[in-house]
């Protein structure tokens, strides 16, 4: 009598946790994502638009309210204003000029670079590869394109 009042019990919970039809085996295994009512942009953890959002401290080599003259140095006076900082870089909305796509690109690239392990770029690259980008706007569109897809790719 003990061992079956103990095997009841048992056997109405494995009833309940296994699936009674096919059909519901198989939604059990397969997830097909739904859409929403509303709609969410996903912003993956590297791009400038994470970076501008605060969501995760910034990496100590690049304080947000460092100059983009003191980060990338000296030659970035020629395009950008002396007191622009880090953070209002990554927080551009002007996507229509080269040179501001580039830098703010670059600013999350160097981000990136100082925290994500395994991100295509060393902090000097990207450095290096911004003062290089500033030559003309077609090697600053190409080196933002660049920028672009990396931080995209990270994760």
């Amino acid at each position: 009598m003990g061992r079956t009042s103990l095997l009841n019990p048992l056997l109405l919970l494995l009833f309940l946790i296994t699936p009674c039809h096919p059909a519901m085996d198989a939604a059990a295994t397969t997830h097909k994502p739904r859409l929403g009512f509303l709609y969410t942009r996903t912003r993956g953890r590297c791009t400038p638009q994470f970076w501008s959002s605060r969501r995760e401290e910034w990496p100590r080599m690049v304080p947000q309210r460092s100059t983009i003259s003191n980060v990338f140095g000296s030659r970035t006076f020629e395009r950008y204003r002396p007191d622009l900082t880090l953070l209002e870089s990554t927080a551009r909305n002007d996507e229509e000029n080269a040179f501001a796509r580039l830098l703010k690109q670059a600013s999350a690239a160097l981000l990136n670079s100082y925290a994500r392990k395994g991100f295509p770029y060393s902090s000097w690259e990207v450095k290096t590869l911004l003062i290089q980008g500033l030559v003309s706007e077609e090697a600053a569109a190409r080196q933002a394109k660049r920028f672009h897809v990396a931080n995209q790719a990270c994760s």
